[in-house]
């Protein structure tokens, strides 16, 4: 029996022109960590928590949260342009 099996790349496609900084961070003192909340369940209760942790433990001095519409799409091109200029440091991620 053959068949076809239909397999998808997660990854995105990156804009013509587009720069991709690689900028080591020397420490978390003082810098601003964004997160990008991609709206599955939890990922908001982890966030607050590593939040604090960064906060209090390792002097970052602001966090920025953004979430998406839903996990299937990309945030607004705003979300990526603020978070571009306000921060040091972008995690985005998964809950569940």
């Amino acid at each position: 029996m053959t068949g076809s099996i239909l397999l998808y790349n997660p990854t995105a496609v990156r804009a013509a022109g587009a720069e991709t900084a690689r900028q080591a961070l020397a420490g978390l003192q003082g810098k601003v960590v964004g997160f990008i909340d991609n709206a599955k369940p939890n990922f908001d209760h982890l966030v607050d928590d590593l939040a604090d942790l960064l906060t209090t433990r390792y002097g970052v001095a602001k966090i920025i949260k953004r979430k998406k519409r839903a996990a299937s799409v990309p945030a607004d091109d705003a979300v990526y342009e603020e978070m571009a200029a306000q921060c040091d440091l972008v995690i985005t991620g998964s809950g569940d």
